[in-house]
């Protein structure tokens, strides 16, 4: 039995709270998202909605949230929100377990998303001494 693609490429919602320093938590991530591996498209629909379109087969949607989570956003605790997100969570974990794909590279997603969203993010962990002075104790 052929595969079709259209299967694999999902679209999901993804919520953020009101309360929270970023107030368009949705854009900010949007832009951290498009460069991830597995992910097609990332567009705000509003300042804490985010609309997200990905291959199933390479990066789950607990994937993304849960890198979303670990940079610091805050993702909507409405029970609606919640029974969606298990839902998906499930359908998306077993279509995954069907077409023999691991749940082994979960933390590696995670962990790029983390890395991305540091590394273009200006904060005050950088030394602004020349090389030459950092050796010096």
């Amino acid at each position: 039995m052929k595969r079709d693609d259209t299967d694999t490429i999902k679209q999901r919602e993804i919520a953020f709270t009101d309360f929270h320093p970023d107030p368009n938590q949705a854009e900010t991530a949007a832009q951290m998202l498009i460069e991830i591996s597995g992910v097609l498209e990332a567009h705000s629909a509003g300042p804490t909605l985010l609309i997200v379109r990905y291959n199933v087969l390479e990066i789950s949607l607990e994937q993304i949230e849960r890198g979303l989570i670990d940079t610091g956003f805050h993702l909507s605790g409405r029970l609606l929100h919640k029974l969606k997100r298990a839902l998906y969570y499930y359908t998306e974990e077993t279509q995954r377990a069907n077409c023999g794909c691991s749940d082994a590279d979960m933390s590696q997603t995670t962990r790029e998303i983390f890395i991305k969203y540091h590394s273009n993010r200006a904060h005050g962990c950088k030394d602004l001494r020349p090389e030459h002075w950092r050796h010096y104790h």
